[in-house]
Parts: structure tokens; sequence; C-alpha cells
């Protein structure tokens, strides 16, 4: 038992800026790590997510955070208008768009599908 205890006290004789050089490595270690699984990438989205929402124009495919799919009809400072079927619209804030397909990309996507269907 005296052994277990003089051996603990021989580890303990380290100095004291030492430790506190190390706890401190280790603490912007942690830190580094956080700031690039973390924080980095969340704050990367955030970007893409804002130029989505700012680049929203007339006739864009749009799909809301609550899962509706509609047409953009109209874009206002803060709103966009979004036609949900031949007769209804209905206006959102422009950050419940989760998601934006440009017409353009609409279009390509729907012509091969098309194509595919009058072949057979």
């Amino acid at each position: 038992m005296n052994n277990l205890f003089s051996g603990l006290s021989l580890m303990q004789d380290g100095s004291a800026t030492g430790s506190m050089l190390s706890t401190i490595i280790m603490f912007g270690a942690v830190f580094a790590i956080f700031y690039f699984m973390i924080i980095r990438p969340q704050n990367k989205k955030q970007k893409a997510m804002q130029k989505m929402i700012e680049a929203v124009k007339k006739g864009d495919r749009v799909v809301t955070i609550g899962g509706i799919h509609g047409t953009v009809q109209s874009v206002k400072d803060k709103t966009v208008v979004i036609k949900v079927d031949d007769s209804s619209r209905i206006e959102f804030s422009k950050s419940a768009v989760a998601s934006v397909d440009s017409k353009g990309e609409a279009q390509e996507a729907s012509v091969p599908e098309a194509k595919q269907e009058s072949d057979k």
C-alpha cells in the first residue's frame, strides 16, 4: 500500500506551469475540434440557405418547411406568394422556404421524362 502512495506522490511532483500549459493546449485543441466539426459547417450551411432565399424569383418551384409544394407567384421584401393550385395562392415568409428548384432545372428534368414516356 505504501508503494502505491509513493508512486502517486512521484507523479504529482511535476511543475505547476507544465500542468497549466498542457491544460491550455487541451482546451485549445477541443475548441479547434468544435470549430471545424460544428461551428464552421453550420455557418456555411446558413450562408448557403440565405443565398438560396435571396435568389428566389417568380416561376421557381419551391418546397416550404411545412412540406407544401408550389410555384412562386410573386416575391416581396419579406414574403413570397406561392401558387399551390390553379386557384389557390398562399403567402409565406421567405424563411419558410426549405428548398428551391429554379424553373430552368424543373423544365430540364421534365423534358427527358416526357421523352422517355413518348418512346414507349
